[in-house]
C-alpha cells in the first residue's frame, strides 16, 4: 500500500538523532523523499525566529516533532530547568507556527515521564492526570506533557490536527553512551563491556534494583511514529510500547549475562532508583492504528550490545 506520506513535504526534528534517524530511514522505505531536518548549527528550535525561518526553508505539510533535551536519572537531577525550559519552547511555539503556517498535521512525541509518579501498572492514557510525575524527570515530563493540553485545545479552537504519542523507554543501536546523560540499557552495556575490556573485577549500579521498566526497541517505536503520522487523527494521547516489565536487578542479570561479564555486581543505594514502577497498556495502539511490537527483548539487547562492540572498536582503530 502507497503511504499517505509519500508525497508530503515533512519537517522532521530530531532527524539526525537516536530515534530520529530510524524515522527517517521508514520514511524513506516508504518513498518520501521531501523530508527536511533541520540540524542545530542552523536552526535553535528554542527561539521562535529559528522555529519561523525553519518553517520557511520547508515549508512542511507534515511536522514529525521528536527532538527533545534528553538523559537519565543523572542528567535530569542536573538540568531540571534547562530540561523544563528548552522542551516546552521548542514544542509550544514549534505546534504555534505549525498552526500559523496551515500544517496539514503535527506528531508531537510525549513521554512516559509524563505519567504521575505512581500510576498503577499497566499505565492507561486516562490516568495522566491523576497525580505529580516522578520528581527527578518532573520537569521534562511536565513540559513534554503540555504539548498534549495544546494539541487539545488547538484542535477544539482552531481544528488544528495534532497527535500526541508517548513512548515508553528507548533503546537500540546508535543509542546515547555517554556515562553523564545516557539512560539505564546503554548504561549497563557500556560499563559490562568496558569493565571486561579493562579486566575489571566489579560495575556498580545505581539504586536497589527493584524498580522496573518497559523497553522498547528503537526500529519498533519508529514504525509506530509513522502509522500514527499515517491514520491517527485525535488529540487523545496513545501509549507507544512492547507490553512487558522488567525490574532493573533482572535487566542487569540479563545484559550481564549477554556481555559475558563475570564480576561482581555493586548497587549503590544512595542513588535514586526513579519511578517505582513503569510498563504501558498498548491496547489503544494496535487499535487506532494496528501497531504491536515486533522485536523480542532479548533480540533487540543482542543488537545493542553488538553495536556498542562495533563501535568501541572502530574507534579503538582509529587510535592506532
Amino acid at each position: 500500500m502507497t503511504s499517505p506520506l509519500k508525497n508530503k513535504r515533512i519537517l522532521l526534528t530530531g532527524g539526525n538523532g537516536f530515534l530520529g534517524s530510524f524515522v527517517t530511514k521508514k520514511l524513506k522505505e516508504r518513498g518520501c523523499e521531501n523530508i527536511f531536518i533541520p540540524k542545530s548549527k542552523d536552526y535553535d528550535l528554542v527561539k521562535a525566529q529559528d522555529i519561523i525561518h525553519a518553517y520557511k526553508d520547508s515549508k512542511p505539510e507534515i511536522v514529525l516533532h521528536l527532538a527533545a533535551v534528553v538523559g537519565g536519572i543523572g542528567a535530569n537531577r542536573e538540568n531540571p530547568g534547562k530540561f523544563f525550559y528548552d522542551n516546552l519552547m521548542m514544542g509550544v511555539q514549534l505546534m504555534e507556527q505549525a498552526r500559523l503556517s496551515n500544517v496539514e498535521k503535527f506528531v508531537s512525541i510525549g513521554t512516559i515521564c509524563a505519567y504521575p509518579k505512581f500510576t498503577p501498572v499497566p499505565f492507561k492514557e486516562k490516568e495522566l492526570w491523576n497525580g505529580y510525575p516522578e520528581e527527578t524527570n518532573a520537569p521534562y515530563g511536565l513540559a513534554k506533557k503540555m504539548l498534549l493540553v495544546q494539541s487539545e485545545a488547538y484542535r477544539n479552537q482552531y481544528g488544528f490536527n495534532s497527535i500526541f504519542l508517548l513512548p515508553v523507554n528507548l533503546y537500540g543501536p546508535r543509542d546515547n553512551f555517554k556515562p553523564e546523560s545516557s539512560h539505564v540499557i546503554p548504561a549497563l552495556i557500556k560499563k559490562c563491556v568496558d569493565a571486561i575490556d579493562a579486566g575489571d573485577k566489579q560495575i556498580t549500579v545505581w539504586g536497589t534494583g527493584k524498580a522496573t521498566r518497559e523497553f522498547l526497541y528503537v526500529d519498533d517505536c519508529a514504525e509506530a511514529i509513522i502509522l500514527a503520522a499515517e491514520k491517527y487523527n485525535k488529540s487523545e494521547p496513545v501509549n507507544i510500547g512492547a507490553g512487558f516489565e522488567i525490574s532493573i536487578k533482572n535487566l542487569t542479570e540479563m545484559i550481564v549475562e549477554l556481555t559475558e561479564f563475570r564480576g561482581e555486581i555493586i548497587w549503590d543505594k544512595t542513588k535514586p532508583d526513579g519511578q517505582p514502577r513503569r510498563s504501558l497498556d498498548t491496547t489503544k495502539a494496535l487499535k487506532e492504528f494496528g501497531f504491536k511490537a515486533k522485536t523480542s527483548f532479548e533480540e533487540g539487547l543482542k543488537e545493542t550490545v553488538k553495536w556498542y562492540r562495533e563501535q568501541k572498536s572502530e574507534t579503538r582503530s582509529k587510535k592506532k
